[in-house]
């Protein structure tokens, strides 16, 4: 096992949040690994939805017209059916400036699109196949990772650790504390279905006395979901796939000849919803975001968003700590008096910034992460409840959302779309380190 250079900052987990800090702290000059265990980004039942201050955050970097630019599928309004009434729940358009839109993308879309941009980067370098093993602690600091790759085990030193592996991550276990789960009565099982010739308009969800069903338009077909009691998946199996094909069928009719694609449990993949928070996200040398920090449930699709968010906000608050850092370490390695010299003394102060700012990051992040995971509690055990004969709702609710929903729609847009506390990159974030890739300089 060898040790390399120390790095700035090497992130484990290439998903949304670890490619945006990536990106972004390279963008900024610094040398920045993202480790990403497979050797690809092509896992399916990913979330697929691009939020509006996720175009935002694109736009301000100068990357949105090229991420448009891939196939994405670009809705203005979400639908729901409610006991056979269709109903707008958002509508995205009524939204201020010009990213008034919710974009789905196959998040290996998304992934591969940011890789390439940072790959353009000199800091950045991103290493597949490649599993973190365990954290690096030193005198009760986290100072890098052992990681297994194609060539072997090494350890990757750095000033700053980030865990953005989402909900299994190994290293989030050295903030000290399990997290804090929220009882979540709910599973969801996900599953791929043709789009019959005679679609109906665009819709998210289908609401009925059999439960949920979720249609996310994908061309052709739909990445659907189904939303299930906690645990009930073995009991769903044994009573067969004709039943559960005839289940889907009662709550969504159009769906009862794609459904008959379904010959195989094996087509269909569960999802134990989770929403849980780290009651500390970090520690001296170490931060995590995104799912590692708070695992959210697929509950109004925002999980990509609040990762992506998480990712900007730590950007912004250490990008020029680490630069300070970088360089003090560097002119005080090349001491070589044998005394402490005053850049290392600066060193080890900046290193008391940097933690203090991660402190600081949590505060900022957990106020909105809290009040959208009550929520999404609150919606989850709606859902689960009881339902009254073959409907969701009494039959005067119909009726009530109709009159109701366009006067919510622009807000309903607003907290999907935009969330609690959006997040913009600093002025340091925006300047670019190669002007003819298209970015801001």
């Amino acid at each position: 096992m060898t040790d390399e250079d120390t790095l700035d900052c090497v992130v484990a987990g290439g998903g949304p949040a670890g490619m945006v800090l990536g990106y972004l702290l390279a963008r900024a000059g610094l040398r920045v690994t993202v480790l990403e265990k497979h050797a690809d980004f092509l896992r399916d039942f990913r979330g697929d939805t691009i939020h509006p201050s996720t175009l935002t955050l694109l736009r301000e970097l100068g990357l949105v017209e090229d991420f448009l630019r891939l196939p994405v599928n670009r809705v203005t309004t979400l639908d729901a059916v409610v006991d056979g009434t269709r109903v707008t729940v958002a509508d995205f358009g009524a939204l201020p400036g010009p990213d008034a839109v919710l974009v789905l993308a196959p998040q290996w879309d998304l992934l591969d699109f940011l890789a390439r941009r940072a790959g353009r980067l000199p800091g950045f370098r991103l290493l597949m196949s490649t599993t973190v093993e365990r954290a690096v602690v030193e005198r009760g600091r986290v100072v890098g990772v052992e990681v297994s790759g194609p060539d072997g085990e090494r350890t990757l030193r750095a000033a700053l650790t980030v865990a953005a592996d989402g909900r299994g991550s190994r290293l989030r276990e050295v903030t000290g504390a399990p997290p804090v789960e929220s009882g979540v009565p709910v599973d969801v099982l996900w599953f791929h279905l043709p789009k019959p010739p005679d679609a109906p308009p665009d819709t998210l969800a289908y609401v009925g006395g059999d439960g949920l069903v979720l249609t996310i338009e994908r061309g052709d077909r739909y990445q659907a979901g189904h939303i299930i009691a906690k645990g009930g998946f073995d009991a769903l199996r044994a009573a067969g796939l004709p039943a559960f094909r005839d289940r889907l069928a009662r709550v969504a009719p159009h769906l009862e000849g794609p459904a008959r694609t379904l010959t195989d449990w094996s087509q269909v993949k569960l999802l134990s919803v989770q929403v849980n928070r780290l009651p500390q996200w970090h520690r001296p040398g170490f931060i995590a975001i995104g799912d590692a920090a708070h695992a959210m449930s697929p509950m109004f699709g925002v999980g990509v968003n609040y990762a992506v968010q998480d990712a900007v906000a730590l950007a912004n608050a250490l990008a020029l700590v680490l630069l300070r850092l970088k360089e003090a370490r560097n002119r005080a390695a090349d001491d070589r008096s044998g005394a402490t010299p005053p850049d290392r003394r600066l060193a080890e102060r900046l290193a008391g910034e940097l933690d203090s700012a991660l402190a600081a990051v949590q505060r900022r992040r957990e106020r909105p992460v809290r009040r959208m995971q009550r929520l999404q509690v609150l919606g989850h055990r709606r859902i689960a409840r009881p339902p009254r004969g073959d409907r969701f709702a009494p039959r005067w609710v119909g009726p009530v959302l109709r009159v109701v929903t366009p006067r919510l729609r622009r807000r309903v847009a607003h907290f999907v779309g935009v969330g609690f506390l959006p997040e913009h990159p600093s002025p340091l974030l925006l300047r670019s380190a190669h002007p003819a890739d298209g970015e801001i300089e």
